[in-house]
């Protein structure tokens, strides 16, 4: 009897393999995967912009915060950074340098973030409903580029106010911004498919996120800070300007503020980082595919 409740499962597993069937929720091939997460894209837009509106939905001045809240960080920073701690001193139109800074780090903090919780976050959708998993962590990605905008609106005139004239290589920001986006997404895929197994990682990332910040050049002049005032030696800077965030931020201060010369190579950076972590980054995300939302 034994022999024969055994045997039915596997003539079962067989014959769904002779026709053609398969686990809903089985891992399709990654190109399969890719044309899958295309055809949700107006999901994922949706998705993203909801949250966003939901956001400040309950306050009384509703969207406005999406201009009031960088507005704020601005003056904040300015004081603590600037005036109080003194690292405005040989840095030319600090109050740019300093916010461009913040702007562009924060566009990566707050994705990479919020890409790590999209999954463990989420998982009464994931198991309500089949779609590409990569569509959550790629829904945050495009709720903070969203937040993004407003943010580099108010950035742009606070440039202008201090006196950085609009000219040609502004064009190049939306470049910078998508070779950013283009590496957030890869990051906030990693970061997701980690945070949907490891959860810890939620208590270790506003640590790891701190320090990324003060290795990134956000509020001191990487060059000048590292060689001279702290007498390490050339290399220890060139790493500094490879990193990711400190590359971005690098090259749009270099396209805002006439004055700031950052390493050629900064860009060349730039478009590495995005290619290896957008590939990188999806390939590792679909390889669990058919593990998210278990347990």
């Amino acid at each position: 009897m034994t022999q024969v409740e055994d045997s039915a499962p596997r003539s079962l597993a067989e014959l769904a393999r002779r026709h053609g069937l398969r686990p809903a929720i089985a891992r399709p091939t990654f190109p399969v995967y890719l044309r899958h997460l295309w055809q949700r894209r107006h999901f994922v837009l949706t998705y993203a912009t909801s949250r966003n509106v939901s956001r400040y939905s309950g306050s009384a001045l509703g969207q406005l915060w999406q201009v009031i809240t960088p507005l704020l960080n601005a003056a904040i920073y300015y004081v603590m950074f600037g005036l109080i701690l003194g690292g405005s001193k040989g840095i030319p139109n600090y109050p740019a340098f300093l916010l461009t800074g913040m702007f562009v780090f924060t566009y990566t903090q707050r994705t990479v973030t919020a890409g790590a919780k999209s999954i463990s976050g989420n998982l009464s959708l994931i198991r309500a409903l089949h779609f590409p998993r990569a569509s959550l962590p790629l829904a945050y990605t495009i709720q903070e580029l969203q937040q993004l905008a407003i943010s580099m609106g108010v950035l742009l005139v606070i440039v202008v106010v201090t006196g950085e004239p609009p000219n040609w290589f502004w064009l190049m920001i939306p470049v910078v911004l998508l070779l950013q986006t283009l590496f957030n997404v890869g990051a906030g895929l990693v970061l997701a498919r980690l945070g949907s197994s490891m959860r810890d990682l939620n208590q270790l990332l506003p640590f790891i996120m701190r320090t990324w910040l003060y290795a990134s050049g956000v509020f001191f002049a990487i060059h000048d800070k590292v060689v001279h005032s702290a007498r390490l030696p050339e290399w220890v800077a060139t790493v500094m300007y490879l990193n990711p965030a400190a590359s971005y931020i690098e090259w749009m201060r270099d396209i805002l503020i006439g004055n700031h010369t950052p390493p050629q190579t900064v860009w060349l950076s730039c478009l590495v980082w995005a290619i290896v972590a957008l590939v990188g980054g999806s390939w590792y995300f679909w390889r669990a595919e058919d593990r998210y939302g278990r347990g």
